[in-house]
This record gives C-alpha cells, structure tokens and sequence, in this order.
C-alpha cells in the first residue's frame, strides 16, 4: 500500500484518514500488540474517554496505539502531520528545513526541528549490509563536514576563521554504483579509521576505486581490485570506467543541501543529516523507487525507534 503522493489526498489533511493509514501500513495482517506482540485478544477500544485508535491487549493487559514504539510515540504533533512532514522529506532532493515545515505545518520551530530529526531516525539504516560484493564496483572518497565558522572584516568581508578546516568532522561516503550510498562520520581520517570504515561497510569481493590518498594505498590490497585516480594532476576519469565521479555527485548533493537549505549543520547531529541524504539516494527514482514508495519506507522505518528530546539533547552536548 502506496502512501498518496498527491498534496491533496486527506490522508496529509484528515487525522482519522492518516490514522487508519498508518495502522493498515503498520499491520496488514491484522492489529499485533507492540508490548507483547499478540495477535488475538487485540481489541478496539471505544467512548469518548479514551478517543479514537486505541486498542487494548487481553495478553499483556496493556493500552497502545498506531504511535506506540515508533518515532510518533509522545508526540502532540496529529498523524497527518507527521505524514506531511515525511512526505516533504522523503521527496526533497536537497533537504528542507526545519523554518519551512514549521511554516507548512503550522508548529513551532522547536517542534520542527525534533520532528525533522524524528523523520532522520526513521531513516536510519538499522541493519545495513556491506556494500558490493562480486562483480560490483564501490567508490569511497572523504569530505569534511559540519559547519565552517566565519568572520568579518571591513577590509576581506567574510573569512572563515583560521584554523577552522581542521576541527571540522571528516565524512567518508562509500557509494555502490548502481546501488546504494553510505556515510560515516569519523573523528580522525588516519589510515586506522579509514580501514575500520571500508572492511566494515565493503564487501572485499568488491573492486574498490579511490583517489589517491595514501590511506587508501595499502588498503586496497584486501579488496579483489583497486583502481585510483590521481586528482591533483587534474585527473578524473581513466579508461575503463576507473572514476569517482559518482562518489563526488553525491557529495555535491549533500554540499548543496548544507548550504542552501539548512545553512548550518552542526558536528553532534552531522551523522543524522548524512543518515537523510544516505536515504535518499539509495531510494532514488533511478532504482525504480518514487515520492510514494520513500514516502512509505520512511514510516514503516518508524517502526521500533525511538528518539526522545532529552536523548537528543544529550548527544548535542557530549
């Protein structure tokens, strides 16, 4: 079942009509308890005490609704906006932030920025495989992150601050061609960190193709090939299809969004916008995967995650 991607469908507009989406999404065979995971002894609950889509457990004796054990769950914020705000996400290619859902759902920035990252944790890859495998080919490259401080003079205008570039978060991207992306955000970029990332996320069945960075020299020994390209020669591409072009567009994606649409990212929640643009670009329209389908992805990964403010708030500041 496709969630609508037509702006005008009730089910962004309608509470009861995202409600009962959200359970048929949620439970196609039928209501299963999230406490227990019973499936007989579930029942509807009804009166106007209790109000509507709760239901009621005779195994574990407990109450719980569509919300419970997702990203929904404790939320003020109705279902249909929450689609809404999923059906944006899902569908913007660079991003959108926080000011513009607060504006399109009518909450407050405070509730937009949490739901945003609500939706981030939903897409979040619980099990991910290694990338490749044989006969695949997987690009790697780095890029730094977070954000660039900058400060103004009458005489340069905007500078970035001396020393800036080096305490800004390193990313590696690692990119199936044809496939999916994945990025990690590292504290260090050492060969140690470097090689921990790739045998972690690879496949070493897979043909690796790097630039030429040293860190990349004796790890390409463990893959079945490796293949570079040496950019500061103002070199790109080599026959034989040997490039990272398609590691660097994703980068230029991801570069774009941080500038353009969220203007500041910073270090603590660096790996939760990476998990979005991660997302989707592996569910992009080029594998067969529209608006509707990422839109429906995304919800049923809100499934068994949880992301609580003062969870949030503590990663922001350790």
């Amino acid at each position: 079942m496709l969630t609508p991607s037509d702006m005008s469908d009730p089910v962004y507009h309608d509470e009861a009509v995202a409600r009962r989406h959200l359970e048929l999404l949620r439970w196609p065979e039928g209501v299963t308890c999230p406490h227990c995971g019973a499936v007989s002894g579930v029942r509807a609950l009804g009166g106007d005490s209790m109000g509507p889509g709760w239901f009621y457990c005779g195994s574990c004796q407990d109450k719980f609704t569509v919300r419970t054990g997702t990203v929904w769950e404790r939320s003020h914020i109705p279902l249909h906006k929450w689609l809404l705000a999923s059906r944006l996400m899902a569908s913007s290619k660079k991003g959108i932030s926080a000011h513009q859902l607060a504006r399109t759902l009518g909450v407050t920035y405070k509730s937009a920025w949490f739901l945003a990252h609500r939706i981030r944790e939903a897409m979040r890859d619980d099990d991910p495989q290694p990338l490749g495998g044989k006969e695949q080919i997987v690009e790697a490259d780095e890029t730094l992150g977070g954000p660039a401080e900058y400060e103004f003079s009458n005489e340069k205008g905007w500078t970035k601050k001396p020393g800036t570039a080096s305490r800004r978060a390193k990313v590696i991207s690692l990119v199936e061609r044809g496939g999916s992306v994945r990025s990690i955000k590292v504290e260090e970029m050492k060969a140690d960190d470097v090689r921990r990332v790739l045998l972690q996320n690879v496949s070493t069945e897979s043909t690796l193709m790097t630039d030429e960075a040293r860190h990349y020299q004796r790890l390409g020994k463990k893959f079945k090939r490796h293949e570079t390209v040496n950019h500061s020669e103002g070199e790109y591409a080599r026959k034989g299809s040997i490039t990272t072009n398609t590691v660097e567009g994703f980068f230029s994606i991801f570069k774009r969004g941080v500038t353009g649409v969220f203007q500041h990212v910073s270090e603590q929640h660096l790996q939760r916008y990476l998990d979005e643009f991660d997302f989707r670009y592996s569910n992009r329209i080029a594998l067969g995967i529209d608006d509707a389908e990422r839109t429906t992805r995304v919800l049923k990964g809100a499934e068994g995650k949880r992301l609580t403010y003062r969870r949030l708030d503590e990663r922001a500041s350790a």
